[in-house]
């Protein structure tokens, strides 16, 4: 999918959503698609766009042959996130400074890290959206270096493949499959619905088992 073709058909309506509905929307269609425990670096906004994917490997003696997301950046259109596999590794920082102001002079919405990154400090200042599992401050030469980029890769227990859809906020990231992402919208948006009704009913003074039985709560996700 195009990033214009995306960005006019989906991501408005993909704002309007948290990861929460999404998480309910893919495990009502029958997707697996949670990453549990990477979370926002700072108080960054959410992270909306089509994946970027990079590969990570330890350095030795074959050596690397470009910087480490370069070429991913280079690659990326505007609005695209950016998300590596290091293994979930907390000891050696992938992504810093100087790759997020590449990036953010890209347009691009953010980095999401199955790792860890440094320079968060300077990322928050000049508002860049990291996601990671951690931060270290030591550099990744000499230690680690980009095996490939844009090529299928996995981060925590979810396959990623590039142009797939990556939502990430304060409760965590979620992964699209591209050619579901319409299946995944529709569930998301009634089930948003029906939670803000839920809710309308609760403030106006519905007994919660009333509102409950109502709406069925317990066998919303069943298809």
């Amino acid at each position: 999918m195009e990033a214009k073709v995306f960005d006019r058909k989906y991501r408005r309506r993909l704002g309007k959503l948290a990861t929460t509905n999404i998480a309910d929307a893919m495990d009502k269609v029958g997707i697996r698609g949670a990453v549990i425990g990477i979370r926002p670096m700072y108080d960054c906004p959410k992270v909306i766009g089509r994946a970027v994917t990079i590969k990570i490997t330890a350095a030795g003696a074959v050596p690397g042959k470009y910087h480490l997301g370069v070429r991913a950046i280079d690659a990326a259109a505007g609005g695209d996130v950016i998300i590596i596999d290091n293994r979930g590794d907390l000891n050696n920082n992938c992504w810093g400074e100087i790759l997020s102001m590449a990036a953010k002079m890209k347009g691009l919405s953010g980095v999401v890290v199955d790792g860890a990154a440094r320079d968060i400090d300077a990322c928050r200042e000049f508002g860049f959206p990291v996601y990671a599992r951690g931060t270290v401050p030591i550099t990744a030469r000499g230690r680690i270096m980009e095996e490939s980029f844009n090529e299928v890769i996995r981060v925590g227990d979810v396959q990623v493949s590039p142009g797939d859809i990556v939502m990430a906020d304060i409760n965590g990231v979620m992964i699209i499959p591209a050619g579901r992402l319409d299946e995944v919208l529709e569930a998301a948006e009634g089930i948003l619905a029906k939670e803000l009704a839920m809710i309308a009913d609760l403030k106006k003074g519905v007994p919660v088992m009333e509102v409950d039985q109502k709406y069925s709560y317990e066998a919303m996700l069943k298809k």
